[in-house]
């Protein structure tokens, strides 16, 4: 007797989803595409926001910017809360190895006071940006259409916190865990001449309605002079005088700091190839907002770096919008 063992294929009912095959055919899909596209209400709302009476709970107009599809915003990086935690815990056990090596080498002593007191004054008030960073993105999340930017927005704003709390961290590898540089850092964003200008601009960004403005304000006009004054001007900085070693502390920011910029660039790209208006619009908002961002860290530039270093961060800022599709020549020149 022989015993012949055989194998069958059983082809499935479904592929996937209804909603997920009406948009991408009968055939399997992606975890992210599952949690991601056309899973927000759109209809049999059961109330209005009582904050905002004139607009249902998902609304397209809590921003001036026109989409046919707004879940073409697609995250380059298919980030869905599973794999966004996964990707964020490894920076931070990067980032808690790198301050425990810092504190159990006695680092800081390397450091001298004259660095100590320039990265008290000029670095840690920082905090009190990506704070308000945090809100921008909350924004978003909060207003934005479609989930696809939606959740990225409030993965966007967990960074922002989390770059905030490190920035004290730094203050707290200073001092020896004793808080005592939190306090004149504080002290420094709210007296110092160097930070009004940035103080103010925090301030009444909060006030903008436009949530995709908000947007813009914050991924593309403010973290680009960010990235080049302190990531990377001043951090060049910090080499020259002795510090590099606070270079390791700050590897979470710079590494979120990219991650962020590969999304929202997509993010800008999409919006300004989906029409003229946008690409008008978003022009407007840049030249609208760059002199009174430039304005803002120029002060800060000028204590901290050099006078011509806001200039050369502009720059690079334009370049950047000019490969995402917004020419701010256009709008210079009408």
């Amino acid at each position: 007797m022989t015993l012949e063992i055989k194998t069958a294929g059983i082809e499935p009912i479904r592929q996937n989803y209804a909603y997920i095959e009406r948009r991408f055919g009968n055939k399997p899909a992606t975890r992210y595409q599952e949690v991601s596209f056309d899973i927000q209400p759109e209809t049999n709302f059961h109330y209005r926001p009582l904050w905002k009476p004139e607009k249902t709970l998902n609304d397209k107009t809590h921003t001036a910017i026109e989409m046919q599809d707004w879940y073409a915003f697609k995250d380059p990086r298919q980030f869905y809360y599973g794999t966004y935690v996964q990707h964020r815990a490894r920076l931070q056990d990067i980032a808690e190895s790198n301050f425990s090596f810092f504190e159990k080498r006695q680092l800081a002593e390397h450091i001298s006071e004259g660095v100590k007191a320039k990265v008290i004054a000029l670095f840690l008030p920082f905090r009190h940006i990506e704070q308000t960073a945090n809100l921008h993105m909350m924004s978003g999340s909060a207003y934005g259409y479609g989930t696809v930017l939606s959740q990225a927005c409030i993965y966007a704003a967990m960074d922002r916190l989390g770059m905030a709390q490190y920035i004290s961290r730094v203050g707290l590898a200073l001092d020896g865990n004793t808080g005592e540089s939190l306090i004149p850092a504080k002290q420094a964003w709210m007296q110092d001449e160097a930070w009004q200008g940035l103080r103010k601009l925090c301030e009444t960004s909060l006030t903008e309605q436009d949530y995709f403005k908000l947007f813009l304000l914050q991924n593309l006009v403010i973290d680009s002079f960010m990235s080049e004054l302190f990531y990377t001007q001043f951090d060049q900085w910090l080499a020259q005088h002795q510090a590099r070693d606070l270079a390791m502390l700050m590897e979470f920011m710079q590494e979120a700091m990219a991650d962020l910029r590969k999304w929202s660039d997509s993010v800008f790209k999409t919006a300004a190839a989906e029409s003229a208006h946008n690409k008008q619009l978003l022009s407007q908002w840049l030249a609208e907002y760059l002199p009174e961002v430039k304005a803002a860290f120029a002060v800060w530039a000028a204590e901290a770096l050099s006078a011509d270093a806001v200039d050369i961060a502009e720059q690079k800022l334009l370049e950047r919008s000019k490969k995402i599709g917004i020419e701010l020549e256009q709008i210079l020149q009408a």
